[in-house]
């Protein structure tokens, strides 16, 4: 049975720095595009960072030059470091697997979901 578990989401101070990890169980993960996505209060789910099974990066502008998505095959485990945090950033963040190995922003083109991790950035 296939299982994406997030962790390291918590509650953080305007301009503080948090780490989510995405663990993968049940089959490798290396040839699928792995993303990020968000949902806060009263919003959709969007899209925030997507990396390739080759490495490309996307990110959406809002938080270009503040996250990096990175990913390590061996451990099946995807990354999104996220710096100068923003109250706008508060949300739920879920990992995501992808059908395929090629870029993808498009929530439909994911098949696996983790149960997300919840990120709170105070003012």
């Amino acid at each position: 049975q296939v299982q994406l578990v997030e962790s390291g989401g918590g509650l953080v101070q305007v301009g503080g720095s948090l780490r989510l990890s995405c663990a993968g169980s049940g089959r490798p993960f290396s040839l699928h595009t792995e993303g990020w996505f968000r949902q806060a209060p009263g919003k959709e789910r969007e899209f925030v960072a997507a990396i390739t099974s080759w490495g490309n990066t996307d990110y959406t502008d809002s938080v270009k030059g503040r996250f990096t998505i990175s990913r390590v095959n061996a451990k099946n485990t995807m990354y999104l470091q996220m710096n100068s945090l923003k109250p706008e950033d508060t949300a739920v963040y879920y990992c995501a697997v992808a059908r395929s190995g090629s870029t993808s922003l498009d929530q439909s083109d994911y098949d696996y979901w983790g149960q997300g991790t919840q990120v709170t950035v105070s003012s």
